[in-house]
């Protein structure tokens, strides 16, 4: 099994370390489990236009590729203006629907207020319902608070529920195994 935690922004420092947290609790449950962290912010990631997967530059390239291979996702999204940044947006765009249809989708978002969470509902659980991923129940959201000054994650609550989302990620892809799957 492979779950890619995806880091959506190309600014800032939160949303990765919320991700890696959650990456590093999934391989805590099962250190079998091949996992791999895209932070957006380490590629020259092109512009979605519809081109030939073999003309995007190798960093874009990449990003397909490993997208593609995943068997479940971790999306961290920060919240600009109340929606997702374009960069997370570009990667949707780049890789074909396909690709997810089945798989197990889990979330994680940080903003700058307790109301930012509402875009998870909003606008992530949308995306993937439109590309007929599965769910994870609970998903982890932090801000500003939850955070010291040097960006350690240290709210008790906010572990918990890094736990509880990397949990149900791992027990819903091992339940549903896509490939096993046969749909009409």
């Amino acid at each position: 099994m492979k779950i890619v935690g995806v880091s959506g922004t190309i600014v800032g420092k939160k949303t990765s370390i919320l991700v890696k947290a959650i990456i590093e609790e999934i391989n805590r449950i099962d250190p079998s489990i091949e996992t791999k962290i895209l932070d957006l912010r380490q590629y020259d990631m092109q512009f979605s236009d519809g081109r030939a997967f073999d003309l995007y530059n190798s960093d874009t390239q990449q990003i397909i590729e490993e997208m593609s291979s995943a068997d479940a996702y971790l999306i961290g999204s920060p919240i600009f203006n109340g929606s997702i940044p374009a960069p997370l947006k570009n990667v949707f765009d780049l890789v074909k629907p396909s690709v997810f249809r089945h798989k197990v989708m889990g979330f994680a978002a940080n903003g700058g207020t307790y109301q930012h969470y509402l875009m998870i509902e909003n606008q992530l659980k949308p995306i993937a319902g439109y590309l007929r991923s599965h769910v994870a129940p609970s998903y982890v959201y932090a801000n500003l608070d939850h955070y010291t000054q040097d960006n350690q994650i240290v709210n008790e609550e906010l572990l918990d529920r890094i736990s509880l989302l990397a949990e149900e990620i791992v027990h819903m892809q091992r339940v549903l195994k896509p490939s096993t799957m046969s749909f009409i």
